[in-house]
């Protein structure tokens, strides 16, 4: 962080505003701060009652780009060679239930699993559907929505001195943010890849030619400044950032913290279960985050973006999910979590029935695949279908609305609780949605 070189005019002389820029707490991650405004920001909003949900935490495993229905969880054998695609499909432990033949090791834990065949919108633009399936809500000019991980945020606050929501690596897109809640209630990113080799977390470890010694007198002097400036601006807003900068020094000086993000504190065997590569490295270090007390955490792996020689894309692409997919439905289940985490793998919409001249498939939002897995769902469970070709519903269409709705119930998270966007305006956290029960255990 660039120092300030504005003058001080006495020890603690000016605003608050001013004494920050002089730089005098820089490089002690207070960046985090930020982070943690959720939990004073929640004491102005209306209370509403929760009831129990059945999930404590979720993993979402979001795919870029729009997967391909036909070559992953919705193949289509018996439909002609320009429709299936060159892709050839294999039994599950399901009867009856097939998947692409790179999911091999899914198909053996298909019984753990409830795949989604009959997802339906209308946004068949990148952006648009990525908004759609992050929200709940179609793109608006007048609003930016917020995602899953800010609602949860918002509504559940964070847990074991962790930041609520978590998105590895980075911000998978703008609609994964906090939207209209603020950036209060937006993710805590990594900044690096858990799959290299020299994978650290920014903001957690103490800057360098900081020891613990100097951290805590840094942390001493704050709170002479914060008391400082309450005598000066005694208000409720300075009260609130002191709480908010709590919380950043909560999380920076935590051995909690830092061991829930350390990776490589995995046995290798377990890191070789998952696949040393992003796709695995991610899930794992998403079932610790959720396992140390993360609520909501968000990953991305991939691009699945295909108009061209899909064959290819999928062969390349598929075969590492599949491997860290299935090790992290029975690591949870291993470990006694899947009960109660909720894995939801998504994507923006699907690909096209027909394969173009380019050898690939296009965008198709009108029905597509979605994965659910432990926190409250199905077990072993084929919800709804496509037609013949993989071209429309043909049995449960599922809504948006409803996949959000039904999230979450299972966080105990009421969906239609109406919160304020600015202007002092209500607005529910879905619009329109209802709890699919058939869905749920």
């Amino acid at each position: 962080m660039a120092r300030s070189r504005l003058p001080c005019r006495g020890p603690f002389a000016g605003s608050r505003r001013e004494f920050l820029q002089v730089g005098c707490l820089g490089g002690l991650g207070l960046s985090l701060g930020s982070l943690f405004r959720l939990q004073a920001a929640r004491a102005d909003t209306k209370t509403f009652q929760h009831f129990a949900g059945t999930a404590r935490s979720v993993i979402h495993v979001w795919l870029p780009g729009g997967w391909a229905q036909q070559e992953t969880f919705d193949p289509k054998p018996l439909a002609p060679l320009e429709y299936r695609g060159e892709l050839g499909s294999i039994e599950t432990n399901l009867p009856g239930v097939r998947f692409s033949e790179h999911l091999p090791k899914t198909a053996r834990i298909a019984d753990r699993i409830t795949v989604i065949r009959s997802m339906t919108h209308g946004e068949a633009a990148h952006e648009r559907g990525t908004h759609n399936m992050f929200t709940g809500y179609r793109p608006s000019p007048a609003l930016t929505y917020p995602s899953f991980g800010s609602v949860v945020a918002h509504e559940l606050g964070p847990r074991e001195s962790l930041p609520p929501y978590v998105c590895l690596p980075n911000l998978p897109a703008p609609d994964a943010g906090a939207g209209y809640l603020g950036s209060a209630y937006g993710p805590f990113t990594l900044g690096s890849d858990p799959a290299d080799p020299a994978f650290t977390v920014r903001d957690l470890a103490l800057p360098g030619g900081v020891d613990p010694q100097r951290f805590a007198a840094r942390q001493r002097l704050r709170d002479v400044v914060g008391r400082h400036f309450q005598r000066l601006e005694d208000t409720a807003n300075l009260e609130a950032m002191d709480e908010f900068y709590a919380r950043a020094y909560d999380l920076v000086s935590s051995e909690r913290a830092r061991a829930a993000f350390d990776i490589k504190a995995e046995p290798d065997t377990v890191r070789d279960e998952y696949g040393r590569h992003e796709a695995g490295q991610r899930m794992l270090l998403a079932r610790r985050l959720v396992e140390s007390g993360v609520r909501l955490v968000t990953l991305s792996y991939g691009g699945w973006d295909m108009h061209q020689k899909i064959r290819e894309g999928i062969t390349k692409t598929l075969p590492p999910f599949d491997q860290a997919y299935a090790a992290l439905i029975r690591d949870l289940e291993r470990r006694g979590l899947l009960d109660t985490t909720l894995v939801m793998v998504s994507s923006e919409f699907g690909r096209t029935p027909k394969i173009n001249p380019d050898a690939g498939r296009d965008h198709w939002p009108k029905v597509f695949s979605v994965l659910l897995a432990g926190g409250g769902v199905k077990r072993g469970l084929v919800y709804g279908a496509s037609d013949a070709i993989a071209a429309e519903p043909a049995d449960n269409p599922l809504t948006v609305e409803d996949l959000a709705t039904t999230v979450y119930h299972c966080l105990g998270i009421v969906a239609d609780k109406e919160l304020v966007a600015p202007g002092n305006r209500p607005v529910e956290i879905v619009d329109g949605g209802r709890v699919r029960n058939d869905l749920l255990a």
